[in-house]
């Protein structure tokens, strides 16, 4: 059985999206963010990072959703949400799986953490919100009119960007991003998205559009 160590609104919903698409049984540790949005001290009795999502597999432990991602496919998704290696297609799905973490996510962590410096992190702003737009995009480019970031078929890749426009969209918005903003709501109508989701409890990084 696996067991997925989840904090709330935290990357780890990704993994819990990604079990309900294989169909595959697992269970949740739950975990809450404290007061500082911080996680708790007992993530570390996991991992000695104390981050979140950690799985446990037999005798594999995975820290890092990019990893936990890659992992549950290959194992448990049958050929499936993934390109065939040394396919065509296969080094653009691996770019976009460490894309997420290694580039997208980088000014949107650098957005909070200077806004809890008030004026101090106010000369970093312009410098942030030219690489958050510079992302935004080339992913909506590089989206265009497809269902997903791979053309017609989930992948990891969607897995791992779908959180990335959450953060966006959750914290200055994705106005002026279309093809973010429909796909980002494909991806929420999915049923397996919607059975992590009510798996996980309460998660802030939706918005509705009713919010505008």
């Amino acid at each position: 059985m696996i067991t997925v160590h989840h904090l709330n609104n935290s990357r780890s919903q990704r993994i819990l999206w990604l079990l309900e698409e294989l169909g595959v049984e697992y269970e949740i540790k739950f975990y809450k963010r404290n007061e500082i949005n911080r996680a708790p001290p007992e993530l570390k009795e996991a991992h000695p990072l104390g981050k979140s999502p950690i799985i446990e597999d037999g005798d594999n432990m995975i820290a890092e959703s990019g990893a936990a991602v890659d992992y549950l496919i290959r194992t448990y998704g049958g050929g499936k949400y993934m390109p065939a290696p040394g396919s065509a297609t296969f080094e653009k799905y691996n770019e976009w799986m460490h894309y997420a973490e290694g580039s997208a996510m980088v000014p949107f962590l650098m957005k909070l953490f200077t806004s809890m410096l008030g004026e101090g992190g106010e000369p970093l702003q312009p410098v942030i919100d030219a690489e958050i737009t510079l992302h935004l995009g080339y992913m909506n480019d590089a989206l265009g009119s497809n269902l997903f970031f791979m053309g017609d078929d989930l992948t990891g890749a969607d897995i791992m960007l779908t959180f990335i426009c959450e953060a966006a969209d959750s914290r200055i918005g994705l106005d002026g991003y279309d093809n973010l903003i429909a796909y980002t709501q494909r991806m929420h109508d999915r049923p397996a998205y919607q059975r992590g989701l009510e798996k996980g409890g309460p998660y802030e990084l939706i918005r509705t559009r009713e919010d505008d």
